[in-house]
């Protein structure tokens, strides 16, 4: 897009899970902006100095701020520019977006790494190309090649972090597999998530299912031949100003979401148990301690396969949000919200106690204490 001073800026690249959820964003809300990429130049001049993190994307606002994170960039400019909000305004739906966004950002991060560096025959080509392009577009193809290959290396050393090894491989792939068809089953029937109209669901839904899932050769193969209107949504996301219809009348929430939710209870939810109680631990040991990106490791089952997997903060942050909302609605508003809840079986979920609360401060997580509890960070 064309330089001008009243536009937001766009960090990132065409391969990042996160950039694709900030593009859709700004694109569906009609925002004028530039993207640019984010080489190694830039990170070291704008993205680390501005931000203090070495992270994508980043959102320059008109005025020169900078934003990192996806979920703070989406706030941040719903703030600023309340038309098309894509927050729904009701109860199920409200709370259903933040769910699903919280599924897609952090447990379908599963899939989409798996997919993108397990099958290299496929992938390993074109994933070089993308990140040599990226990290030293100015330098030989050679030079370029060799950055690139230690860059990939890096990225593929997380899968066993994420709990992906050669035994939860079946697993993680019958998980996405089912999810596929779900997706497919829905949105040959919805143009969004909620209805005609769409919401932060989409948005979190759009992260691992476009840059990794959709773009890259292998799963997307996959996705073209086994869920074509899953691929027709991932293209429709990317329109620029598209038409905004509305969500579904009397907050009413589509039944082929509702297999998707129950799949997230299932799988996501033990996790983010376990997370809370690490972080609480954790803080009770540690206090006045940054927060590090990990903090242990656990078992978890998947598809009746178990494992070992990293236990990171961030997900108990996105948690927090989700269950915060739940916790203020008010009774006669709650009451269709856990019908819900129990359908899908996510009631005793949404009640889950959090002793140690964290919140973000200049781009990093902070311990918080929960009430009753004497503060663990400064």
């Amino acid at each position: 897009m064309a330089k001008n001073d009243s536009a937001y800026t766009l960090y990132g690249t065409a391969f990042s899970l996160y950039t694709g959820k900030a593009r859709a964003y700004l694109r569906y809300k009609g925002l004028a902006y530039r993207e640019r990429l984010s080489t190694l130049r830039v990170y070291k001049r704008i993205i680390v100095p501005k931000t203090g993190v070495a992270f994508i994307p980043v959102v320059e606002t008109p005025e020169g701020r900078f934003i990192q994170d996806t979920t703070a960039i989406i706030d941040t400019i719903e703030a600023r520019e309340p038309a098309r909000s894509v927050y729904p305004p009701t109860p199920k739906q409200r709370l259903t977006a933040l769910l699903l966004e919280l599924y897609a950002d952090e447990w379908l991060l599963i899939p989409a790494m798996h997919y993108r560096w397990n099958y290299p025959r496929q992938n390993r080509k074109f994933l070089l190309a993308e990140f040599g392009r990226v990290a030293l577009p100015w330098a030989p193809a050679f030079l370029r090649r060799l950055i690139a290959s230690r860059h990939a290396d890096r990225f593929a050393g997380m899968l066993p972090a994420l709990g992906i090894h050669p035994e939860t491989v079946p697993a993680i792939e019958h998980s996405y597999e089912a999810l596929l068809d779900d997706l497919e089953t829905h949105f040959s029937a919805h143009r969004y998530a909620l209805g005609d109209r769409a919401s932060l669901a989409d948005f979190g839904l759009i992260a691992p299912l476009y840059a990794h899932l959709y773009r890259d050769p292998a799963p997307g193969r996959l996705m073209r031949q086994r869920a074509p209107a899953v691929a027709r949504w991932v293209e429709r996301m990317f329109d620029f100003n598209p038409p905004c219809g509305t969500w579904m009348p009397g907050d009413a929430i589509p039944k082929t979401l509702l297999p998707i939710l129950r799949r997230q209870f299932a799988e996501q939810f033990p996790v983010l148990r376990d997370t809370v109680a690490t972080v609480a631990a954790w803080a009770q040991a540690h206090p006045g301690e940054r927060l590090p990106r990990r903090i242990g490791s656990h078992r978890f089952r998947l598809n009746g396969t178990e494992a070992e997997r990293a236990l990171m903060p961030y997900p108990q942050w996105m948690l927090q949000r989700a269950i915060d909302f739940y916790a203020s609605l008010a009774p006669a508003e709650r009451a269709p919200v856990d019908d819900l809840l129990r359908e899908t079986g996510g009631l005793e979920a949404l009640s889950m106690d959090i002793p140690t609360r964290l919140r973000r401060e200049n781009n990093r997580l902070v311990a918080a204490p929960g009430p009753g509890q004497t503060a663990t960070n400064p």
